[in-house]
């Protein structure tokens, strides 16, 4: 009898977490998904649909949306000062630089206009801020 009881107890052990499995992956297949659809979605294995992964943002475009909202949250000396210990820290930025100046002279000219913009000017990355607020003025 233990015999017997012991070889059940093995096949149940084999088993059952088998079914257990089995039986829930079939039961989150047919939950629907969409809530308020009027047709009930099912998960399936399907490329129709599939969305795509964002691409990682370049270091420079994460720097650039960084320093402007510094720039709305400070001032912008405070953003360029930042911009230059960057470059400095990191020279691949290097060549983005000018491109970040200029972004947020544009930047400082519609948040604090023309003049006070001018204000905060300094010779960072080829004075390309000082440039940034004469073309967005």
């Amino acid at each position: 009898m233990t015999h017997t009881a012991r070889r059940i107890g093995r096949s149940l052990a084999l088993v059952l977490p088998v079914v257990l499995v089995l039986s829930g992956t079939l039961a989150v297949t047919s939950v629907p998904w969409a809530g308020t659809s009027s047709q009930t979605q099912m998960l399936t294995a399907s490329s129709e649909n599939v969305s795509v992964r964002a691409k990682p943002r370049a270091p420079q475009d994460i720097l650039r949306d960084k320093l402007l909202a510094e720039l709305q949250e400070k001032d912008p000396g405070v953003a360029l000062t930042h911009l230059q210990r960057t470059v400095e820290e990191r020279p691949s930025l290097a060549k983005h630089c000018m491109s970040i100046a200029r972004a947020l002279g544009k930047a400082a000219v519609q948040h604090y206009g023309p003049v006070r913009a001018q204000t905060y000017s300094r010779p960072v990355c080829d004075t390309s801020y000082a440039a940034g607020v004469a073309h967005e003025s």
